[in-house]
């Protein structure tokens, strides 16, 4: 059953990108007064923001509903390869499978809102990836307190608020993508050099919204990550201390986790105080996020694949 699970993710996502990525490629391109828009797809543009135009194709039903049919195959997967009878196995592959799945499922409630073709582009290659990377890397069995509701609540918690960054990240990479093309469109040399050197990935980049509608929304998510990060580590806290009798571990896992709760702190607070924005915010956002994922995804990577020695 679970082969049947891991093949039935893997297409259903990498279909999806294919025909996503067959057709931006075979887009026409044209040059108009105000950039580089595909010609060929049949969408309709969505509205122009002040960052200039940007070109977007439909979501349509069908593609909704075999993106919900992946979703609830991986689901179902994770559920089973992690919680099989009377016990837990869990590890880095595992980490990375569960935090694509609920940047998918968080992308997915965003479709309705947003047209982000662009992030879809991107996400689904790493979600179909990370799907089959615990058939490679099988993890460890966790048994001692897998049942506690404590250990519960902060396993929970401690995975949206992965996915909720992973997806933030994806848009920061994003957001420099269209920055980098609004310099060159106000250079002049994208205009010259874009329907002979664009292709693909000019079309790809059209289409994504507005910068500032991306950047709203950008935040929104950090905001939420935030406040999910701060629960995971208190809940951490509370757990340790009911396992061990110490609140605070200062391992790997610990050190990384708090430093990039305090680097999303202060991204945030510098956002409200001096409304900080830009490439070194966006800049900022990656590194902190390469920060959670070696507070956990890291050092189990360490651990188990390079030293061997499994950790929980």
């Amino acid at each position: 059953m679970d082969i049947v699970l891991y093949a039935l993710t893997a297409l259903l996502y990498g279909g999806l990108c294919a025909a996503d990525w067959r057709a931006l490629r075979h887009a026409g391109v044209e040059t108009l007064p105000g950039g580089v828009l595909p010609a060929s797809v049949t969408a309709p543009v969505s509205v122009a923001g002040a960052d200039g135009p940007a070109r977007t194709r439909s979501f349509g039903p069908l593609s909704r509903t075999l993106l919900l049919v992946a979703l609830a195959a991986h689901g179902v997967l994770l559920h089973m390869t992690i919680f099989p009878v009377h016990e837990m196995i869990f590890g880095f592959a595992f980490a990375l499978s569960a935090m694509f799945w609920l940047g998918v499922v968080i992308y997915w409630i965003e479709s309705f809102f947003f047209q982000l073709d662009g992030l879809r582009l991107l996400l689904l290659p790493l979600a179909a990836l990370a799907a089959l990377l615990p058939l490679v890397f099988g993890g460890v069995r966790v048994l001692p307190y897998a049942a506690a509701p404590m250990f519960k609540t902060h396993f929970v918690i401690a995975n949206i608020a992965y996915g909720l960054f992973a997806i933030a990240a994806l848009h920061a990479i994003l957001m420099l993508a269209v920055e980098r093309r609004l310099h060159s469109l106000r250079g002049g040399g994208f205009q010259r050099n874009g329907a002979a050197n664009g292709g693909w990935l000019s079309n790809w980049i059209d289409t994504l919204p507005p910068l500032l509608t991306m950047e709203k929304l950008l935040f929104r998510l950090i905001g939420a990550g935030f406040v999910l990060l701060t629960l995971t580590l208190a809940s951490g806290i509370v757990f340790n201390e009911q396992l061990t009798d110490r609140p605070l571990s200062l391992d790997h896992k610990t050190v990384f986790a708090i430093l990039s709760w305090v680097m999303f702190g202060s991204l945030l607070t510098a956002r409200r105080i001096s409304g900080w924005r830009g490439r070194a915010a966006l800049r900022w956002v990656i590194a902190s996020f390469i920060a959670l994922l070696l507070a956990y995804v890291g050092s189990r990577f360490v651990f188990e694949v390079l030293l061997h020695r499994p950790i929980v």
